[in-house]
């Protein structure tokens, strides 16, 4: 494992705009530099799937890349009003992005839990 490790933040407003196949090779490369990202929202179906895909085929030509570990975060905010629920559930139409979506290499990452209120990541020694 490196002495040092990178968390990046790729906020939203960054891959918005890209294409389904720049996003997944973008996260890849950047894993790829073993840093452990923080993704502003959430990848779609096909995108975990593609990055997942994308991830093997390196596995294979690499001897450093072992693959990533991956999971997306929804925090739970409880005790809203209707009106505050209502508001909420608009925003999420216009796109996730309160989620938070955390990938990893995993020469780095041994796992990652999650639950309604933290992500655990668990390093290798």
């Amino acid at each position: 494992m490196p002495k040092n490790i990178t968390l990046q933040f790729i906020p939203y407003a960054t891959i918005a705009y890209l294409s389904s196949y720049q996003r997944v090779k973008l996260l890849i490369d950047l894993t790829s530099e073993n840093k452990i990202l923080l993704v502003q929202g959430k990848l779609s179906p096909q995108e975990e799937t593609d990055l997942i895909s994308e991830t093997m085929k390196r596995i294979g030509k690499s001897k450093r890349f072992k693959g990533i570990e991956l999971t997306s975060f929804i925090p739970k905010v409880k005790h809203l009003t209707i009106l505050q629920n209502m508001v909420e559930r608009l925003a999420s139409t216009f796109g996730n992005r309160d989620i938070l979506t955390v990938i990893g290499p995993a020469t780095i990452v041994r796992e990652i839990r999650k639950d309604p209120t933290k992500i655990q990541l668990f390093l290798r020694k």
